[in-house]
This record gives structure tokens, sequence and C-alpha cells, in this order.
């Protein structure tokens, strides 16, 4: 039976949806333009007032905000409310430039947990389940939005945060988690560290896992799912707009259903800022109509997917967004094609490598290179040059049909990929570009 955190609002009319989205967006703009001068200017700059946005439809009419407007604003230029109202702030784990700081009052915390509450929900989670959340915590969102909506549910909360893998296992083990809450990637490696201690699924207590903060595709979902013996659910968010709980998948599996209450959410080209028809693919772009301290209107978030409007099989009636297929910022461009590293994952996958790969990209004599570097199962590892040979040319030629385009394959050792309890590092461009 499918269960609900806030069915009044999970399963709300579209009607009822879009009525709260008028009068949220309305009252937004009217804060931001009251209360951040950088916005009004941005505002202004556009010939519009506050008057101009009578709901939805004018949304279109307002102008973007990007992560470089955020670096300008920094630290304080987007804050929205006195910070004797803001509680805390949460950052970005970003490297480059500066970072994003977001603020938030007690009542912007409490919704972002309500939002992480209905995915644990979605998961099947209540207050007789042990969920263990091995994202990091402090400045980075995963640990803090999953802890407080684990809460929220009423769950026994395990808090581990990322890293030592004897430990998060002994507690998974010890303590029956039902739920895990971490990266995909270091579900996979939890997953393969317990399978090479002999633990078969039925021996490992977990039954759900809410697994984001970085891309993974559907065939290293089933991995995850066959090895732990759960059933393995993805969940999106920014820091920019709260983090996780933005949107999360339901028992469906079929894409992640976006808090719609909380959120507007668009589809544009990334190269005119048009917005495409219901359906189209391009870049993902929010509206957050309720967070008080940094309301961020119509945020590009790079994320490639589509909107899907039918209706669920769990009852939600919020629109689902596809696992996103890449990036507007990060996609790798190779001697002019488009490369997405999920690709080449997915490439990996069908031929049974786990997902612990490295893609380097770098620059010979004016031509972009290709060198795919891939781990192999304990069980694939072999001596035998011939092998090794024929392997890397069957991912070559798997590589070239998915891209379009020839790229070195070199298999590794089992563990000579450095594993991440973080985000995995997955790209290494060594174009000066």
């Amino acid at each position: 039976m499918e269960r609900y955190y806030q069915p009044e609002i999970e399963c709300a009319s579209r009607e009822q949806i879009r009525a709260w989205q008028d009068e949220r967006l309305v009252a937004q703009v009217k804060h931001v333009w009251d209360n951040v001068p950088y916005y009004r200017k941005k505002m202004e700059a556009k010939g519009l007032t506050p008057d101009d946005i009578k709901g939805v439809d004018d949304l279109h009419k307002l102008p973007f905000v990007t992560k470089a407007d955020l670096r300008e604003a920094y630290p304080y230029g987007l804050v929205a409310k006195p910070l004797k109202d803001c509680v805390r702030i949460q950052s970005t784990s970003g490297t480059t430039g500066k970072r994003v700081v977001a603020f938030y009052t007690q009542h912007d915390i409490d919704l972002w947990e309500d939002c992480c509450a209905r995915a644990i929900t979605a998961v099947g989670g209540t207050n007789e389940d042990v969920c263990q959340v091995s994202y990091g915590y402090g400045l980075f969102t995963g640990g803090p939005g999953l802890n407080g909506g684990s809460h929220k549910v009423g769950c026994l909360t395990i808090p581990t945060s990322s890293g030592n893998t004897e430990r998060q296992i002994m507690f998974i083990r010890d303590l029956n988690a039902t739920i895990l809450c971490c990266t995909p990637s270091y579900a996979a490696y939890l997953g393969e560290t317990m399978k090479e201690m002999g633990l078969t699924p039925d021996q490992i207590p977990l039954k759900a896992g809410i697994f984001g903060a970085e891309a993974w595709s559907e065939e290293m979902r089933q991995d995850i799912q066959n090895t732990l013996g759960i059933k393995a659910y993805d969940i999106y968010g920014l820091t920019e707009l709260s983090g996780p709980g933005v949107s999360f998948e339901c028992s469906a599996q079929s894409g992640m259903h976006i808090n719609e209450d909380h959120f507007i959410a668009e589809i544009i080209d990334p190269e005119t800022g048009e917005v495409l028809p219901a359906g189209s693919k391009g870049e993902l772009v929010f509206t957050s109509i309720t967070k008080e301290a940094f309301p961020l209107l119509r945020y590009r978030t790079r994320d490639i997917c589509q909107l899907d409007y039918t209706p669920c099989s769990c009852g939600r009636t919020h629109v689902k967004m596809c696992k996103p297929m890449g990036r507007s910022d990060d996609m790798l461009i190779i001697r002019g094609v488009n490369v997405f590293p999920s690709q080449i994952e997915t490439v990996l996958l069908n031929h049974g490598y786990p997902a612990n790969y490295q893609i380097i990209v770098d620059r010979v004599r004016n031509t972009d290179t290709l060198d795919v570097q891939v781990e192999m199962t304990p069980e694939m590892f072999t001596d035998n040059l011939g092998e090794i040979n024929r392997r890397q040319k069957e991912l070559v030629d798997g590589l070239r049909s998915m891209l379009g385009l020839a790229a070195k394959v070199t298999l590794v050792a089992p563990k000579s990929i450095v594993r991440s309890e973080g985000k995995a590092v997955r790209v290494i461009d060594k174009r000066k570009i």
C-alpha cells in the first residue's frame, strides 16, 4: 500500500497545485522586490515591477538567476530576511570560484525537512524503520536534510555521515538499519564490500535506499539493488534551492515527483532561454515559492532533463522529472561530439563491469583524446594479456557504437581506482579549454 507523508498536498488536484503556485509566486516576487536590491535591479533592467506578475503564466517574464549571480552577490546580496531571522547556512561542495552559501530561516528548514520526509515515506519509511544517513553532514546538505526528514517521519536515525566503511556496515547489521541514505557510488561500494565479506542480500537488513547527489544510471540502480537486496530510489536537490528533496522517486521508480507546492519547474532551451513545450528535453529551471531567507526565481540548474505530466500509479499528482541526462555545463565535447559520462557508464555496466571508472580527457597535438580506465572485478582479473586485450576491444567497440567516436580503454586491477565517500570523481579533463 502506498504511503504519503502529507497526502492532502502530495495527492492534491492539479487545479489546487496551480492555485498554490499562482498565489505563492505573486507573494514571492513582491518579497524579493521589497527585500533584495540585487533582484530589484535585475527586474528593473527588464522593465518589470511586481504588478506585472499575476501568476505562473507570467513566470517567463522574470529574469533568470545563474550560479554567476550567486557568486557576484556573495555572501549576503541575495538574502531576503534580516540575518537575525536566519538560523543556518549550508554551502555547495563546488571547487571553482566562490562557494555558494544558502541561508535558512527556521520555517525554511521545517519545509525542507517535510520534503525529505515525503521522500522517506515514499520508499516505505515509517516510525518503525531505522534510517542510516551516510551522506556527509556539515555544510553539505545531504546529511542534514535526510536527517531532519527521518526525524519527522519518526524513524530511529543513525547519523553516521560518510566514511568509515567498517563502522557503516557494523551499524547496518547490528542496529538492523532498514533504509540507507547516501550517494549511489558509496552505496555501490558498501554493497561491494559486504559481498566480499561473504554477505548475501538476505543477510543484509536493508529494504530501501535513497541515493542522490550525483548522476547514476538505471544499470547502476539494478546492480545496487541486486547486491544489497533492496529497492534503490533516486532523490534530487540543490543547495541553492534547499537541498535534497526538491524531487524524489515513489514506488513506481519511473521519475522523481517535484514538490510543486514549493518549487515551480520549467524546461528551457539552454542556448536561447526560451521555455519549451511540455515533454521537451532541455535545461531544468526552478523557482522557489516558499523559501523566506534565500528565495531564487528562475534558477538555471544546468541539468538536462524532461518533465512528465502523465498520471502516476502511486497516486501522487505532482509532476515528475526524469533522471538528469547530463548537464549543459559539464557535458564533454570531444572532437566535436557531445559526450555525457552517463553514456559511458551505461556501456560499462551493460558489459558487466562495476560502476568504478574514470574518464580522462586530454589534448595531444591539437586532437582530443578520450581514455576510459575501468576497474575489473576480482572474478574478471587475469594476467592473460590476450584476454585483457579482447575485453578492452569489446569495450572500445561498445563505446564507439554509443558515442560515435573512438576511445582508449584501459582495464585496471580491482580496487586500483580510488574510492569516494562523497561524490565520485568521474571525469579528469586535462585540456586547457
